[in-house]
């Protein structure tokens, strides 16, 4: 992925034309063209210590070229794009060196401690919290771990239905091997094409099948990890009372503490039938009190998700489809899978308790539509900033008492800070008996300087959300950005805790300094 946009290159269009009126109205159309011909700083590291790089995982593994290290530039946020499309490759890596399997990993850590040279483990780069930025003030210089060589099936286990996986499989490659004995792992977040593995567990990624299948750190049941000190084999049985769950130290450890190397993961029976149905909601308020009677009912689908009316109303070319009426409300989409008799049960019971709360079923048709757009989202907003639209999303998690305050809070303080004429959308994307996500996307017509626009707009989300009692994030993860919020969200002891980890893995404080830890 290149760092001036999503995804695949070919995969990127120009604002349809269907929504480019709307945009006009509403943002104006602005030409924001990106610097195409920027070029990132000379590599710091010195030919004599890149020999002894070489000497670990060989000559063609340590790669120098710009275009590489451009590749390896930041993660995906709306601020590292803007930063990229200004020419600002800074925080390119002195060098990408890609390893293949633990001992080479290890490897690398102990050269890099030995030499301090700061190491920023990369997976897929869809980071969105500035989670691939490391500090490199008083290192010797900065290179990228790629893992792109650690795509490997190492281990399936049917009877135990648990699979072991390598780092750098991303999403799609990872289901095609598990897809081929017939087996899935169900895990689809937006980034689920380019994100990897590493990542999902490094960030404890929720996909937007958690209902059905649980968030991706629920699907660890073990782990090995090299860290400067020594490795970590965790995850000898399914569950355990042997003391702290140290396999919780390296899931959402972003890379600080160590690099995971392998996950083992539950896997499940790939489903023979899927069916997605829409249905239409009168108020938020209405719909998420139903998505929690579901929640705790025990009668959740593997998909659901509900979008509040803004989001509603702007995602349809066509309000006046839901529900026939001017007022489209807001639009729920439930899915299943399993088999065809797992399927039928739950869908009847699940539509049962749905109608018998007041939803209005819309039939199969937005289901599908979200389905087929479901992972296309993030070329949108390349095409938005390309004509002057400041987009970017963030995301959070309370207890179902606090979500009206929260949800109100929040978008509050986006509309005020973002100014008139933005625009604030929202949509539960996770859901517990005890509580859901909240998931906001922002639309601004950008001003001189929108990295500084955006990081106003996030400091006053995020102290709403410290204010109102719920987490800096659900599932992006902590990166740089989240920092300050993440120290008041876990205390003074908290972070003392995180420092004493930090220490005795990562004494020399090679593992992407800067990131995560206060």
């Amino acid at each position: 992925m290149h760092p001036q946009r999503w995804g695949d290159p070919a995969a990127a269009t120009d604002l349809p034309e269907s929504a480019r009126g709307l945009v006009e109205l509403a943002f104006g159309l602005q030409d924001r063209p990106a610097v195409t011909d920027a070029r990132p700083p000379e590599s710091a590291i010195a030919e004599a210590l890149l020999d002894g790089l070489r000497s670990i995982v060989g000559d063609a593994h340590v790669l120098l070229d710009d275009e590489t290290r451009i590749l390896r530039t930041r993660g995906k946020s709306t601020p590292d794009l803007l930063r990229a499309r200004a020419g600002d490759l800074d925080d390119a890596p002195d060098a990408v060196v890609r390893p293949d399997g633990h001992d080479e990993v290890a490897a690398v850590l102990a050269w890099a401690a030995e030499h301090r040279v700061a190491v920023v483990p990369f997976g897929g780069g869809t980071c969105v919290t500035g989670g691939l930025a490391a500090r490199r003030d008083g290192f010797a210089g900065l290179v990228s771990l790629d893992l792109v060589r650690m795509k490997r099936l190492l281990a399936l286990d049917e009877v135990s239905m648990t699979a072991t996986l390598e780092p750098g499989l991303r999403g799609p490659e990872a289901e095609a091997l598990l897809g081929e004995h017939g087996l899935t792992l169900g895990h689809y977040p937006q980034s689920f094409e380019h994100a990897s593995i590493g990542g999902f567990a490094a960030t404890r990624s929720s996909g937007q099948s958690s209902a059905g299948y649980g968030r991706f750190d629920a699907m660890v049941v073990g782990l090995t990890a090299a860290t400067p000190t020594g490795s970590l084999d965790l995850g000898s049985s399914p569950a355990n009372a042997a003391g702290p769950d140290l396999r919780q130290l390296l899931l959402g450890s972003e890379g600080a503490f160590g690099v995971i190397t392998s996950v083992t993961v539950r896997v499940r029976r790939a489903p023979t039938e899927t069916a997605y149905d829409g249905w239409r909601w009168p108020s938020f308020d209405a719909g998420s009190d139903a998505m929690r009677t579901l929640a705790q009912s025990g009668l959740l689908p593997t998909v659901v998700r509900l979008s509040d009316e803004t989001e509603t109303a702007i995602n349809l070319a066509d309000p006046s489809s839901i529900g026939g009426t001017d007022d489209p409300g807001c639009l729920m989409v439930t899915g299943y899978e399993g088999t065809a008799d797992q399927v039928a049960a739950r869908r009847a019971a699940v539509t049962a308790v749905l109608a018998g709360l007041g939803g209005t079923p819309l039939g199969t048709g937005p289901g599908d539509a979200w389905v087929q757009g479901r992972f296309h989202a993030p070329y949108l907003r390349d095409s938005l900033l390309d004509h002057g639209v400041l987009v970017e999303t963030l995301e959070t998690a309370t207890f179902w008492s606090h979500r009206s305050r929260l949800y109100a809070d929040v978008k509050a303080a986006l509309a005020s800070s973002l100014g008139e004429g933005s625009l604030v959308l929202c949509h539960v994307s996770h859901v517990y008996e005890t509580g859901c996500s909240l998931y906001f996307t922002v639309a601004a017509r950008q001003g001189d300087d929108p990295v500084a626009q955006w990081r106003v707009a996030k400091a006053a989300a995020s102290d709403a959300m410290i204010a109102a009692g719920a987490t800096i994030t659900h599932h992006h993860a902590v990166g740089t950005d989240h920092k300050p919020w993440f120290a008041r969200e876990i205390g003074e002891v908290g972070v003392r805790v995180l420092r004493a980890v930090k220490a005795e893995l990562d004494p020399a404080g090679i593992l992407n300094p800067g990131v995560l830890v206060p």
